[in-house]
């Protein structure tokens, strides 16, 4: 059986629901990966060329600030002016190191948190769009039940290890591929590193965590996550020729990654 994902508008929201249809394109010949769970998908198509264990639920780490970013794109205008509070600063281990009074654009925060993946960002950003922490994961919780993944819940913005929280490699390519159909998104993810602002003056060059945006000059994106419970996570997208893949690999380790995810995308554009 092949499955695709196809394309509505629902709730202001671009969404890709998933239908059973046919078998996996041309998987025998998918490279072998030591990730414990991946799929690939062709964008356009939204047809699955390759999976494994697609649809164990796992944590994922901070692929899921791809949600994130959407609840904040659909929140409003990315022009509206955050100030930062000091529980915004309650997180680790990866921070941008806001601080309590400075005043940011939520465009100066969702890029840092992209390229950068700071929790501490996550955090006031979800608490500006919803009031809480508690009301942003409900927010997510609906777009993603909107978007088609029917099996995920999240319980907090960045993606830290939390009980209840999980989703599958199925379910963040249906938001991968949501996340790469907004220009803003894709613009932020594909940018190698940026000077972040501090309000006061002070400029800290932020470099993306995603390697294979150096390493491969089809890669456009998107977004890592690591952490005790998920592993190593990559969500990777790269065009060539005018088409583009979207491999999500769960569960890999430090020396895999890499390799693994670039061995499928490059599987999958035929290089």
């Amino acid at each position: 059986m092949t499955r695709r994902l196809f394309q509505l508008r629902a709730f202001q929201c671009l969404a890709f629901l998933s239908i059973l249809t046919s078998g996996i394109v041309s998987a025998a010949s998918a490279p072998s990966i030591g990730a414990k769970r991946a799929i690939v998908i062709d964008y356009d198509s939204g047809r699955i060329l390759f999976e494994k264990n697609a649809h164990d639920r796992c944590a994922v780490a901070s692929t899921q600030k791809l949600l994130t970013a959407l609840c904040v794109l659909d929140a409003g205008s990315l022009k509206d002016k955050v100030t930062v509070v000091e529980t915004d600063t309650y997180v680790e281990p990866t921070k941008v190191y806001i601080k309590p009074g400075e005043t940011y654009t939520r465009y100066d925060l969702l890029q840092a948190l992209m390229v950068k993946s700071g929790n501490d960002v996550a955090r006031a950003l979800a608490r500006d769009v919803s009031g809480s922490q508690a009301n942003f994961c409900h927010y997510m919780n609906q777009k993603a039940v909107q978007m088609g993944m029917r099996n995920s819940h999240f319980c907090n913005p960045h993606g830290l290890t939390e009980k209840g929280q999980y989703s599958t490699a199925y379910d963040v390519a249906i938001l991968a591929r949501n996340a790469y159909s907004r220009r803003t998104i894709r613009d932020m993810v594909s940018n190698k590193g940026y000077y972040f602002q501090h309000p006061g003056g002070t400029r800290k060059y932020l470099k993306n965590t995603n390697r294979l945006l150096k390493s491969l000059s089809f890669c456009n994106g998107m977004k890592t996550g690591t952490t005790n419970a998920s592993g190593r996570c990559l969500v990777s997208s790269g065009t060539y020729k005018g088409r583009t893949a979207i491999v999500v690999c769960l569960g890999a380790t430090s020396s895999t990654i890499w390799t693994d995810s670039e061995k499928l995308l490059r599987w999958a554009l035929g290089l």
